[in-house]
């Protein structure tokens, strides 16, 4: 098989970055290289931030048509199940995602993008979600985690005319979260800055709004006190309070050398 998916590990980062050129789409190939990369993570006691990279051209521009076009109800019904459980997986990892976009994220690479918890684009990318144009609509998450990011009606708009999304207007729209000429670069330094920090913690945050936003308010505050609760079990609580107390706040080092 020809590799579709690259990891490679810095500290406590892990770069995932998808090598199928030139596009990089998503075909059955990349679907599964990519459901054992997220099992492989999600495993790791290592790694505390992962970045999704698609190279400095192109992020993802979507699914392979050549191969949707010969597919039937049953086909398209388990493969596009198999692709969304395998994001799904990428939004559920224990710790920090960020996405670096360059160049198009499209179709399944915009909800491949949507999966990660802070997105950084280059200036000149595109993003979007095309598949109207198609006669389908987007079936990897595509419609529920957009608009849970900017709003039902902003996602329809973008759903219903397929149109691309310059960068700038993604950053408006909630889409991106900043821009940067180097948007891996951007994105590792972030990575890098998290994967610092307190663990479970980190997780913990993650979890609370993830699973609470979508919770009637009185379940979200019971998840958030059993979290904090179990956070009191952790070294990295005891290290922050006895580093607060002694040097003050912000001075924290969480079992990392300075």
């Amino acid at each position: 098989m020809t590799e579709r998916v690259h990891v490679e590990t810095s500290g406590h980062v892990a770069t995932v970055t998808l090598t199928h050129p030139p596009l990089n789409a998503f075909d059955t190939e990349m679907r599964r290289a990519l459901a054992e990369t997220a099992a492989r993570l999600a495993d790791s006691a290592d790694v505390h931030a992962v970045v999704l990279y698609g190279g400095p051209r192109c992020f993802a521009a979507g699914a392979d048509i050549k191969q949707l076009a010969g597919f039937g109800f049953e086909e398209v019904a388990n493969w596009n199940r198999a692709l969304q459980q395998t994001f799904t997986r990428f939004a559920e990892l224990p710790m920090p995602v960020v996405a670096a976009i360059t160049g198009y994220a499209l179709g399944g690479g915009m909800e491949l993008a949507l999966t990660a918890d802070h997105r950084i684009a280059a200036p000149d990318a595109v993003l979007g979600q095309p598949e109207v144009l198609l006669g389908i609509i987007p079936g990897s998450g595509g419609t529920q985690r957009m608009a849970r990011l900017i709003g039902p009606s902003r996602t329809k708009e973008l759903l219903m005319t397929g149109r691309r999304v310059p960068a700038d207007e993604a950053l408006t729209l909630g889409l991106v979260d900043r821009l940067a000429d180097d948007p891996y670069a951007a994105a590792l330094e972030y990575a890098r800055d998290l994967a610092a920090g307190p663990r479970f913690a980190l997780q913990a945050v993650k979890e609370a709004v993830d699973h609470g936003i979508d919770a009637p308010i009185a379940a979200g505050l019971a998840l958030e006190r059993s979290l904090i609760a179990g956070l009191f079990a952790t070294a990295d609580r005891a290290e922050g309070m006895a580093s607060f107390l002694r040097d003050g706040p912000g001075r924290a080092r969480f079992g990392r050398p300075a």
